[in-house]
């Protein structure tokens, strides 16, 4: 009796363990079904937004042009090639009758409807064609202008009614085509958008951003040595890291209002300057930077500062030459972070006054200048739909210039990883 019982009790106990082992494996497929659920979610959002941005922004890239003969050995415009060279030879071009021979050329081309709908800066860029090559002056060309902006909705057929008939006899003889427009990459913001531009933008943000990782990685990576290394555990310290972690969590246009109270107080000439804009970002991105880098320092395991100071090396060589090496891997994941939120913000550049139209690329670090996510911001108020195209293909190059930032700094991550 008592071996059938204790016979009973143990394949009852086996049972047990089966029906537990059996749940156990169907809590881990479900885990697992989770997880590739979660995985699949982000791989469908991050495809919804590429597919979407790519094609809304390639048309972007394209805009409405206007094939013009001009034969400018007949219109008889002459520069002095010495002026052509010059810093005033966009002046000097339309003094000598530039647009006066644009508009005759489009006249007796397109007409007189047809003429009256080129876009106002199209001489601009035949006078820059003309500067980069001044052999056009003797030459018979087909240019390729820009519609207005009324003519290029009319082609799309949103537009005004009464030019649809004139787009579409200009389309149907060759002369009105959408085509792509390299210079897009190359100009800069303009009041139509048929002639705007993405290179000032883009400049602004490579110096805002030059700016801002000059001045936040030196200084958050040393602070982050000095906290970690160097600086006594007493109430003054616990209270400069407690701020640390605050300001790393606090939105970013206090930092603009910070910004706008310091350094353009300090420099109001300089104000929407690249120069500024980096210092007010580079206040955003030191904390997120000293945060990380403390991590990595701390992660160091202290035998490798035992190992350097018993074969003599100093404090400061242990700092320079063994724990900054092992823990540049992770300062620079810190890094991309940091630079990548600083680029994508508007908000502390609007308090900062960022926001100003600039016609051309700035020259320097004090010029004024504006930078993608505000360009792109300035450009989605607009109502012409050819604005919200360039909006498209505005964000296009920002993700660009995202990814090829990013892509250099795991780069170089990966080359000190292979240098341990």
């Amino acid at each position: 009796m008592t071996e059938r019982a204790s016979t009973d009790a143990g394949a009852a106990d086996g049972d047990r363990a089966a029906r537990r082992l059996k749940a156990r494996y169907a809590a881990e497929r479900r885990f697992r079904a989770l997880g590739l659920a979660a995985i699949a979610c982000s791989v469908a959002a991050l495809l919804f937004l590429l597919v979407t941005m790519i094609g809304n922004g390639m048309s972007g890239f394209r805009r409405t042009e206007l094939r013009v003969p001009v034969d400018f050995a007949r219109a008889g415009l002459r520069v002095e090639p010495a002026r052509l060279g010059a810093i005033d030879a966009l002046p000097a071009l339309r003094q000598a009758g530039l647009s006066q021979v644009l508009g005759q050329a489009a006249a007796a081309s397109l007409g007189p409807d047809g003429a009256a709908e080129l876009d106002p800066d199209a001489w601009r860029e035949v006078a820059r064609a003309i500067i980069a090559d001044p052999g056009l002056l003797q030459r018979r060309v087909v240019l390729s202008l820009p519609a207005s902006d009324n003519l290029a909705a009319a082609q799309r057929g949103d537009g005004q009614r009464r030019l649809r008939p004139l787009a579409t006899r200009l389309a149907a003889q060759g002369k009105l085509v959408r085509a792509w427009d390299p210079g897009f990459l190359t100009r800069a913001d303009s009041t139509h958008a048929q002639s705007v531009g993405i290179w000032g933008a883009l400049k602004g943000s490579l110096l805002t951003m030059a700016v801002t990782m000059a001045l936040a990685f030196p200084i958050g990576v040393l602070a982050a040595v000095y906290l970690e290394e160097y600086a006594p555990r007493n109430r003054w310290t616990d209270l400069i890291e407690v701020s640390i972690s605050n300001l790393a969590a606090v939105p970013s246009i206090i930092f603009g209002l910070l910004g706008l109270a310091l350094f353009v107080g300090l420099f109001p000439s300089w104000r929407s300057a690249p120069l500024i804009g980096g210092m007010t970002l580079a206040l955003m991105t030191m904390p997120v930077i000293v945060i990380s880098a403390r991590a990595a320092i701390g992660a160091v395991p202290p035998s490798a500062r035992d190992a350097a100071l018993a074969i003599g090396a100093s404090r400061i060589q242990v700092v320079f030459h063994h724990v900054l090496p092992l823990a540049m891997p992770g300062i620079m994941t810190g890094t991309i972070i940091g630079m990548a939120r600083a680029l994508g913000e508007t908000a502390p550049l609007l308090m900062i006054g960022m926001r100003a139209f600039v016609a051309t690329p700035p020259a320097g670090l004090t010029a004024p200048a504006s930078v993608l996510p505000v360009q792109i911001f300035l450009w989605s108020d607009e109502i012409d739909r050819g604005f919200v195209e360039r909006t498209s293909a505005a964000i296009i190059v920002l993700l660009l210039f995202l990814l090829a930032m990013n892509g250099l700094a795991i780069h170089l991550r990966n080359r000190f990883e292979k240098r341990l």
